[in-house]
């Protein structure tokens, strides 16, 4: 009995070692508490085995009372030995636990290294890993996210300035009566395109009936005293009478009739029908053009000078651009710019530009001239002129495309220090070049998104980064 109670000791001792160099500080508190237990079923084991040696030394006790004590002091025993099983049980179970979760704790730590060298954007460690955010080239692709070097280049600056279809004034007639005079009917009508010598409109005008008569009367007069010649009309008479022929053509003239029409007076002068024509005249068109405008109905009495058609050749017509005086621009004569209207663009010449500022719109305007190429172009119509010019030095430039907002309303650009791997970086905007805009806070050949930047955005805040590093 004392060698098997020597034995558990020996037991327990060892696995008490043992445990204590597996477990961390809690478990060797637990030891501890179950060396008290085992010690105190020593101590127990021992005073029944001094019992038991008590009663066989007292033979006079009585069979039945040494019986009791055995037994009795067998249970204990038993008992003891099941609370030594107990204790290594939970040992075991509280070492297992640890163990587990000694475990865990390398597992996760062991994640983190790993997490930590997945991707270090602009930095190292887990503080880089927050501030980007990695693709994968089949990703890039899908999401149209494209990649390339900024390097400074010299870019063409354009300035936008609204403009105005105007009619060629150079090659632009204003058809009117010069005298007062009444419409009688009309040859053309409003947007017909007429060539040079056609009838556009007939008048009456009685100044120009009296102008018809005498000219009619100077002209035979004229012809009468060519005819007897200087041995039977004085000179001073023959000249008069060539004055008076020339002074009533010339009005005639004055008023606006052709060669033709002036002919036509003197036709015939003893027919009675010709007579009834005097006073009508036709206006004919002076140039080639289109009719811009008729206003005039017929029987309509107009004064000298009122424009009742406008004829001009739209084959050539002029932009009336309007520029903030604010700009300083230098816009010679012979400057190109580019016309757009409705997804058209013509390229356009500056040929006046006014040193006055329009005291309505506030603004100078610069005059070119533009080809009407196909006739798509027509008075009236508002259009959009850009003016451009060559920066004088390499500058660094990116796509619209490529800038972002960020969350405190700083304009960014992602960077890529590695392949699939961006950083949102702050940068100062300077001026427009047409579909590139001028950056500052960029080294040269830093290779930026140039397109997708908005999905880089989206995808960088979804995975939970702010996606411009604040």
């Amino acid at each position: 009995m004392k060698r098997r109670i020597e034995n558990i000791t020996k037991i327990n001792t060892l696995d008490v070692e043992q445990l204590a160099l597996k477990i961390s500080f809690e478990t060797v508190l637990i030891i501890t508490l179950s060396a008290s237990i085992l010690l105190s079923t020593v101590l127990s084991a021992s005073a029944a085995a001094f019992e038991s040696a008590v009663a066989e030394s007292y033979v006079g006790h009585k069979h039945d009372e040494s019986k009791a004590i055995k037994k009795t002091s067998s249970i204990s025993a038993q008992q003891k030995n099941n609370q030594v099983i107990g204790a290594e049980h939970q040992i075991d179970t509280l070492d297992s636990k640890h163990n587990n979760e000694a475990d865990e704790e390398s597992h996760q730590h062991s994640a983190e290294n790993s997490a930590q060298n997945v991707i270090p954007v602009n930095g190292s460690g887990s503080e880089a890993h927050e501030q980007g955010s990695s693709f994968s080239p089949e990703k890039m692709a899908i999401a149209g996210i494209s990649v390339s070097a900024i390097s400074a280049q010299v870019f063409t600056e354009n300035v936008y300035a609204p403009g105005e279809i105007k009619a060629n004034g150079y090659k632009s007639y204003i058809v009117s009566p010069r005298t007062e005079s009444v419409v009688i009917s009309r040859h053309a009508t409003l947007g017909q395109h007429v060539e040079k010598g056609d009838a556009l409109v007939t008048l009456f005008s009685e100044s120009v009936a009296e102008a018809q008569a005498t000219y009619r009367v100077a002209y035979n007069d004229w012809q009468r005293n060519k005819k007897l010649g200087k041995a039977t009309v004085s000179e001073s008479r023959l000249l008069s009478s060539q004055t008076d022929y020339i002074s009533a053509y010339s009005r005639l003239k004055a008023f606006g009739l052709t060669e033709n029409a002036i002919a036509q007076v003197i036709k015939d002068t003893a027919a009675s029908t010709d007579l009834g024509e005097l006073g009508q005249y036709t206006l004919i068109a002076q140039r080639a053009g289109a009719v811009l405008s008729d206003d005039f109905s017929q029987g309509q009495r107009v004064s000298a000078g009122d424009a009742i058609m406008v004829l001009a050749d739209e084959s050539e017509l002029w932009v009336e651009a309007r520029v903030s005086p604010n700009k300083q621009l230098n816009l010679p004569k012979g400057t190109q710019a580019i016309v757009d209207m409705a997804e058209q663009s013509f390229v356009a010449t500056v040929i006046q530009e006014a040193h006055t500022i329009d005291p309505k719109t506030r603004t100078r305007i610069v005059r070119l001239s533009v080809k009407n190429i196909d006739d798509r172009l027509h008075p009236g119509m508002f259009v959009n002129v850009s003016f451009s010019f060559k920066t004088v030095e390499k500058v660094i430039a990116v796509p619209e495309s490529a800038l972002m907002r960020s969350s405190d309303g700083d304009w960014t650009v992602f960077v890529e220090d590695h392949p699939g791997e961006f950083t949102a970086v702050e940068v100062e905007l300077g001026r427009s070049l047409g579909r590139y805009r001028e950056i500052t806070g960029i080294a040269p050949q830093t290779r930026i998104v140039t397109s997708g930047a908005f999905f880089v955005a989206s995808e960088i805040a979804k995975a939970g980064f702010d996606p411009h590093g604040h």
